[in-house]
């Protein structure tokens, strides 16, 4: 089977140092392989994301001579294809809609004593929707009420024949924990879809066969194992790699103003320069981009 890699960031800001290092990777098991790397666009957010991000990303991808092979696909021209997937999911009584505001939310968990909490270290969803009558439900949804879209996770893994696992590389069969996430959200108030939903749809949809991002990601793969069970989509291997670091051992990300490739090109740094740079950070803590 031909390797085929993916690089999807959001567009909500300019590249950095960190997303070129995992763009690199993908980009490098590609080609070591003789097979394809791709860009997604992942723009489901409107609040967040900007055209203008999307058109500097793929400037700066170029500027690295890190050329995607096909087109560029972006997420808010697919709309319709995530909610088949939702239409889908709710057929089978897999999905419920979710009045609760976050506010609401953190006052019922307020209340439990040892709450359990998810991989992103916030309060697990108790369910209160859920366990909404049909009545109730109806009547909240004629009034207009805003919702979110929330999958039923003791339903779902009741569908399934058998437990879940996924091929982390260095790593083998990994059992999968999806309720780690508990009735996640598959689609938000204010957005269509979810990454959660989105990011398998694609995967499955573009055919990546190897799935490179950073280890920040990696609890998320036990749900996205999940959605890809409840679809019949194939899975793709996993790598997850670390995350680069400045010399101080910070994360380079946007949230902590790392470097932009912007402003590295507007200074004169030359595009070797920068894959130079990245393989000296990832050199200097205990591996390359090269992995």
């Amino acid at each position: 089977m031909s390797t085929v890699t993916r690089f999807a960031p959001s567009p909500t800001g300019y590249l950095h140092l960190g997303h070129a290092f995992s763009a690199l990777i993908a980009w490098r098991r590609a080609r070591a392989a003789g097979g394809r790397f791709l860009l997604r666009l992942e723009d489901i957010d409107p609040g967040r994301c900007r055209p203008e991000y999307g058109a500097a990303i793929e400037a700066d991808l170029a500027w690295l001579g890190l050329h995607p092979d096909g087109p560029v696909r972006v997420q808010s021209a697919h709309l319709p294809e995530y909610q088949a997937v939702l239409d889908a999911l709710a057929a089978r009584g897999l999905v419920y809609p979710c009045f609760c505001t976050r506010a609401d939310i953190r006052r019922e968990v307020a209340g439990s004593a040892g709450a359990p909490h998810g991989p992103d270290g916030g309060p697990l969803y108790p369910g209160t929707c859920r366990g909404l009558s049909v009545q109730a439900r109806e009547a909240r949804l004629a009034a207009g009420e805003a919702f979110a879209l929330r999958l039923d996770m003791a339903r779902a893994l009741g569908t399934l024949p058998r437990a879940l696992s996924f091929d982390e590389e260095g790593e083998g069969s990994t059992p999968c924990h999806p309720t780690l996430f508990g009735d996640v959200v598959l689609a938000r108030k204010d957005a269509p879809a979810s990454y959660h939903l989105c990011v398998t749809h694609d995967d499955a949809v573009q055919g990546v066969t190897l799935v490179t991002r950073g280890a920040d990601l990696k609890a998320a793969t036990h749900l996205h194992r999940l959605l890809q069970a409840l679809m019949g989509w194939p899975a793709p291997r996993y790598a997850h790699h670390r995350l680069l670091t400045d010399d101080t051992g910070r994360r380079l990300a946007k949230r902590d103003r790392a470097a932009t490739l912007h402003d590295l090109r507007e200074s004169g740094v030359t595009p070797a320069q920068v894959v130079a740079m990245i393989d000296r950070y990832t050199a200097e803590q205990g591996g390359t981009a090269r992995t």
